[in-house]
């Protein structure tokens, strides 16, 4: 029997997880503030202005701009909203999330004031305990999700049976779910990724190769496992679906905002120029300065970060910014 589940966000990945959803024959309420979006999917079952890839929404999506009807009922409440903007959204929605809902984030992000990973922010904003939060990440790159390619994901939750829940609740015959109680290590994976996806798309637009994409993407997996460990996080969740499975969608596909930003600065694009053309939020960019915060805070090196933060605030290039990667002196692995 399916579920009431409603979707905070109505952009290309909430619209597409949202038709998983109704997929796995769930009722699903998207939720947007724009008008247009809201008519597209209630009226004619198509976001043209976010998914317009998908021609025909499943019949079982609705939407609304109102939000105490969004959420009224609703057995899952699903956040797709941009990080960066999810304290001052979620605000709006305290007191009317019905107590009992399971609360899940799509969002990847370090919250850029705080330095706070997306379930810190979402369970304070709700002020929601812990037992009532998930998070969702993976390779799931919204296009391939909406025209249904099979995929797979995580959904991390400190009961175990509400993220069996959630797993059930979107496992279609194309998307399948996969549990685990390791939220912090979900959430650095999903988060921190995406700077190393900034640098693999500046080195591919710069023009290098295989080798040099190979060598950003596993010092990347190294700094991150690295920070994740050092926050409390299982090191063997960065080997998975959600760390080395994400990092490879999302460093070799154009169809990463990441990836294709980075890929616009590597070809000589400034941060501005580049952010004109990006289409939809590249979360790595404001990632960037909190990963390299975390590190300090935390007392782990992360020099992909850094010289990432250099490339976005100061303006180095492409080479400059892989000269930096590594020091003269010979060190282990």
């Amino acid at each position: 029997m399916g579920r009431k589940v409603t979707v905070l966000g109505a952009g290309a990945w909430g619209t597409a997880f949202g038709q998983v959803l109704a997929d796995a024959g769930n009722t699903v309420t998207m939720w947007a503030m724009e008008p247009e979006i809201v008519e597209g999917i209630r009226d004619h079952h198509h976001n043209g202005v976010r998914l317009p890839s998908v021609e025909k929404l499943p019949d079982a999506m609705t939407a609304t701009g109102d939000r105490a009807e969004a959420v009224k009922d609703a057995e899952i409440v699903v956040v797709a909203i941009a990080a960066q903007f999810a304290r001052v959204a979620l605000t709006e929605f305290k007191g009317l999330i019905p107590e009992t809902a399971i609360v899940v984030s799509l969002m990847k992000g370090i919250e850029r004031k705080t330095n706070k990973r997306m379930d810190e922010v979402v369970r304070e904003t709700l002020d929601l305990p812990a037992g009532r939060f998930a998070a969702i990440s993976g390779p799931n790159l919204s296009k391939e999700i909406a025209d249904r390619h099979p995929a797979a994901t995580v959904v991390a939750c400190e009961d175990i049976e509400n993220a069996k829940k959630v797993a059930e609740t979107c496992t279609t015959s194309y998307f399948k779910a996969f549990v685990t109680t390791d939220v912090i290590g979900l959430e650095m994976c999903g988060s921190l990724k995406n700077v190393t996806a900034l640098a693999v798309g500046m080195a591919r637009g710069a023009g290098y190769g295989e080798n040099t994409a190979a060598m950003i993407e596993t010092r990347g997996l190294a700094e991150l496992t690295a920070l994740g460990a050092a926050a409390g996080a299982d090191p063997k969740t960065f080997a998975g679906l959600a760390g080395v499975g994400d990092l490879i969608a999302t460093c070799g596909s154009p169809l990463s905002r990441n990836y294709t930003f980075g890929s616009n600065l590597g070809k000589g694009m400034s941060v501005e120029e580049a952010t004109k053309v990006s289409n939809g939020v590249a979360e790595g960019v404001p990632t960037t300065d909190a990963v390299v915060a975390l590190g300090d805070q935390l007392g782990v090196p992360t020099p992909l970060a850094y010289q990432m933060s250099r490339v976005l605030n100061e303006g180095i290039s492409c080479s400059e910014m892989l000269a930096g990667l590594f020091g003269r002196e010979v060190t282990a692995e």
